[in-house]
């Protein structure tokens, strides 16, 4: 017979022979499961890239872990979901001039400069620029561009990616003259002659009439962007509106690892697109989804272009423009509504999202379970609120009220201002809201949309009380909105969104608990590591 201490130990190492073998743990944490009951626990076990276990510290007591993760009590959470981005046009931009806060014309154009100088450029191209910023608020003129850069093509594209500078060597590339109409958009004039700013639609004559960029540069572009988007804890973009072309780039990147974001690829509203798509059906894989339509209703509220009801408050007479009639979103509602895909629409005015709202309730009535979306929903006529639901889900972006609250009352005027941005009314009606940033629009960082959601001041703490206070968000919703809910507007909430067992193991770990912490230290919140499938993609400290 063996002595008792030689048997304890062989109990306890036929114990761990028997422990089940997992590729991580992580333990001492303050997880936010994001769950149904919003369960807060300390541990969790991944195998083959998901979670297997999820609950206290005894989990690490339970498994044969290749790699353990003492959290010493920092805050994590399930990887965060940007809803509504332009992920290819993210990475496409940081390769151009950066025009973002600047405060003149006159500062447009020396950042042009110095961007150009040394480089031997077919087309310069820069973005960013947002003349409501500048102490005359007048859209820019193409005179200087045209005497700095003769013969080299300029596209200067506004903040909002709805209106573009261009200069007359762009201009007479693209044959756009004094006499040029598209319809769903404008050509400025001035005296008859273009004054190369181009909003909307004739805004592709110009791209068109360009090289394009090349497959490698997308590439490398995707991949910048990439590491931007990790390195502020997002796992999930959504790409509002790319071509078959691109996505399929995306996904070729993807099967060769050299990308690991995932990414909900909403398609370009392109008779080619559609044509393909809607023919071969939902694409989806564990990093890619193809599976919605992104369509243009109107412009931009910022360059005018949002369709409105009423006139602009500051341009009598200008209602701006639909760039996809009612009667077309009622053809194309009906023609996707034939499919499995989802239909999201870009609505800013209330013309516009009148317009949508009315095409959609056309068609969900007799679908069980659409999620088709509005993407903006920034003014809405209020009696068009109580239009939204779980059918009809409200996609919107919090940093766009924090970014247009110094001028919106100029473009809508009060009374109209008071049903913009409206997102607690959007929430109570809908039921769920997905929260987004439209980067390159707005910066990349979440924690950024999260404080502009709870407490809709912009990033100097004003103002004091908050922008139309009574829409602000809690902050759990606001979580949803980045988590939970931007997976069901995906149709992904069985495989991401939430720390549970079965989903993919996608979380990031942050340096305070966004939930908990003063609100004015929320933008300042930084990603320790950010992890796809249990595997370190960003990390500063392990």
């Amino acid at each position: 017979m063996l002595p008792r201490n030689l048997l304890l130990l062989a109990g306890i190492l036929t114990l761990m022979s028997c422990q089940p073998n997992a590729d991580l743990v992580v333990h001492n944490a303050l997880v936010y499961t994001v769950n149904k009951d919003l369960d807060k626990v300390q541990a969790f076990a991944v195998k083959d890239g998901k979670f297997i276990d999820v609950g206290n510290n005894d989990i690490l007591d339970k498994y044969k872990a290749k790699n353990v993760v003492d959290a010493q009590g920092l805050p994590i959470f399930p990887g965060l979901i940007d809803a509504h981005s332009h992920f290819l046009q993210l990475g496409l931009s940081l390769q151009q001039a950066q025009l973002e806060g600047t405060e003149s014309f006159e500062a447009v154009l020396e950042r042009v400069k110095d961007y150009a100088t040394g480089k031997d450029l077919a087309v310069i191209y820069g973005r960013g620029w947002d003349q409501n910023d500048w102490k005359v608020k007048e859209f820019p003129t193409k005179e200087e561009l045209d005497a700095l850069f003769p013969e080299t093509p300029v596209v200067l594209e506004r903040i909002d990616g709805h209106a573009m500078l261009v200069n007359q060597k762009a201009l007479d590339l693209a044959g756009i003259d004094g006499s040029t109409a598209v319809e769903g958009g404008t050509v400025v004039l001035k005296k008859g002659k273009p004054t190369g700013v181009l909003i909307d639609r004739p805004m592709d004559l110009v791209t068109q009439a360009l090289p394009p960029f090349t497959k490698q540069q997308k590439a490398e572009a995707l991949i910048a962007a990439q590491e931007l988007c990790f390195k502020h804890g997002l796992t999930t973009v959504t790409d509002a509106g790319i071509d078959r072309s691109d996505i399929e780039l995306i996904d070729s990147l993807q099967k060769t690892n050299a990308l690991q974001m995932r990414v909900y690829a909403m398609i370009k509203n392109t008779k080619e697109n559609l044509e393909y798509y809607l023919s071969n059906g939902i694409y989806t894989n564990d990093f890619l989804n193809v599976r919605s339509v992104k369509v243009y209703a109107d412009g931009a509220l910022g360059s005018r272009g949002a369709a409105l009801l009423k006139p602009y408050a500051d341009a009598p007479g200008h209602r701006g423009k639909m760039i996809t009639d009612l009667d077309s979103l009622k053809r194309l509602a009906a023609r996707i509504a034939k499919t499995k895909f989802q239909m999201n629409t870009h609505a800013i005015g209330d013309a516009a999202n009148e317009a949508v709202l009315n095409a959609y309730t056309n068609e969900v009535r007799f679908l069980r379970d659409p999620r088709w979306r509005i993407e903006h929903a920034q003014v809405v006529a209020p009696k068009d609120f109580e239009n939204f639901s779980k059918k009809i889900i409200p996609s919107v972006q919090p940093l766009h009220a924090t970014s247009d609250m110094y001028w919106a009352k100029d473009r809508l005027g009060s009374k109209r201002e008071s049903s913009a941005y409206a997102f607690a009314e959007l929430l109570d009606n809908a039921g769920i809201l997905t929260l987004g940033t439209d980067f390159p629009v707005e910066a990349v960082n979440p924690f950024h949309t999260f404080y502009a959601a709870v407490a809709r001041k912009d990033l100097e703490g004003s103002p004091e009380d908050g922008y139309q206070a009574e829409n602000k968000i809690s902050r759990y919703n606001t979580l949803m909105g980045m988590t939970r809910w931007a997976a069901f507007a995906n149709f992904e909430e069985d495989i991401k969104g939430t720390i549970e067992v079965g989903k993919f193991a996608d979380f990031v770990i942050l340096d305070r608990d966004i939930m908990e912490v003063a609100e004015r230290r929320i933008p300042k919140t930084r990603v320790i590591a950010t992890l796809i499938n249990g595997k370190i993609v960003y990390s500063n400290r392990f």
